[in-house]
């Protein structure tokens, strides 16, 4: 009887890990949706920005460039 009861444990154990990673995936997926949700937003915020600042004849300023990225120079004998 001592091996079925670690085979049922087992299983039983299998079974309790699947029901928290479908926990789990159902909260990763409502997350994403929240998080498309406020990019969204942005997006309009933004759009309103732009608008608003350009009937008012403001420019925004462009977002800085990223630095360039320099390559170690190779020396030669």
């Amino acid at each position: 009887m001592g091996v079925t009861d670690r085979v049922w444990g087992a299983l039983v154990s299998v079974i309790k890990l699947e029901d928290k990673v479908s926990q789990q995936s159902a909260a990763m997926k409502s997350q994403q949706a929240k998080i498309e949700n406020l990019t969204e937003r942005v997006i309009r915020l933004e759009t309103m920005l732009e608008i608003a600042l350009s009937v008012r004849g403001v420019a925004l300023p462009s977002p800085p460039s990223p630095p360039a990225l320099s390559r170690p120079k190779l020396q030669r004998d």
